[in-house]
């Protein structure tokens, strides 16, 4: 090798990268990193999440609107969705997590401090949007904008709680008035729906958040969706051009948007669970998958 290029700068670069990917290689292949919940990770692992973690949440919630917070009704809304979606995980006053949940790597913190690490914007972005590899989940599909904004307002309010004031937060409803009158929306409404209406087009990343946030992927290789190497379900790409649902039913919009609502009506037997897709998530997952030749 030519000494202009051994005493290159650039040249130890490359060397040292390409020796650092190998290690790496090597020490993934190898299986030496204790990926058990049981051993937690090492602190410098630790805190290299969690600074990375704050750091995008903050870059991300930076330009979130904050809405008026805090008054009664809200509050009670917003401890009932506390209680229906974070309670079992981070507890309350007086209240330890779920068992499952004392036993995640890394644990979920309480929420009584949070204010003093997260902006109200921020935990607003936290909830909606959740965290990777964390088990915080996203709730933007299970709970809309006043509940969301209701869960920051309580959990905001959680330092000022005693035990007694936590049990006291009750008889609110996780639901709001636009959220009711959907949910009492027919099918029937939608299997009437116009030829127009059947192929107007949709948004395609819409209907793969839809997916996402119903877990779908766990169990099916779906386009554009990213998932566990073995899967239980079949792939759904192609779906649009087959003749039947499950090996039987006739692939129609009315039939597939029934299925993904209820496959344990249509079939008993089949090891699809209801996941309570609302009419209109299922319309938009059914209208997309229609479209997948």
């Amino acid at each position: 090798m030519p000494r202009r290029l051994r005493n290159s700068p650039l040249l130890w670069l490359v060397a040292v990268a390409l020796a650092g990917s190998a290690g790496l290689g090597a020490f993934i292949v190898a299986g030496v990193y204790d990926v058990s919940a049981v051993a937690q990770h090492t602190q410098p692992v630790h805190s290299l999440l969690e600074v990375t973690m704050r750091q995008s949440v903050r870059m991300r919630a930076r330009n979130v609107a904050e809405p008026p917070l805090g008054d009664a009704p809200q509050l009670l809304r917003g401890a009932a969705c506390y209680r229906q979606a974070c309670e079992s995980c981070h507890g309350g006053p007086g209240v330890a997590p779920a068992v499952y949940a004392r036993a995640l790597q890394p644990v979920p913190r309480p929420l009584a401090d949070a204010t003093r690490d997260w902006s109200p914007r921020e935990i607003y972005w936290i909830t909606r949007n959740g965290i990777k590899m964390s088990g915080m989940p996203a709730w933007r599909g299970h709970l809309d904008e006043a509940q969301t904004w209701a869960v920051v307002a309580f959990v905001a309010r959680l330092a000022t709680l005693s035990p007694a004031d936590y049990r006291a937060f009750a008889g609110g409803r996780c639901t709001t008035g636009a959220q009711h009158a959907a949910s009492q929306s027919s099918s029937a409404a939608l299997a009437g729906a116009t030829d127009a209406q059947e192929s107007a087009p949709v948004d395609p990343a819409q209907a793969r958040q839809l997916l996402r946030q119903y877990g779908c992927h766990a169990c099916h290789a779906i386009p554009g969706l990213s998932g566990p190497a073995r899967l239980l379900g079949p792939p759904l790409a192609g779906l649009g051009r087959r003749t039947t649902i499950a090996g039987r039913l006739p692939n129609d919009a009315a039939t597939l948007r029934a299925w993904i609502q209820h496959p344990q009506r249509l079939d008993p037997l089949s090891a699809m669970p209801e996941l309570e897709v609302s009419d209109a998530d299922a319309h938009v997952i059914a209208a997309w998958l229609a479209t997948l030749r």
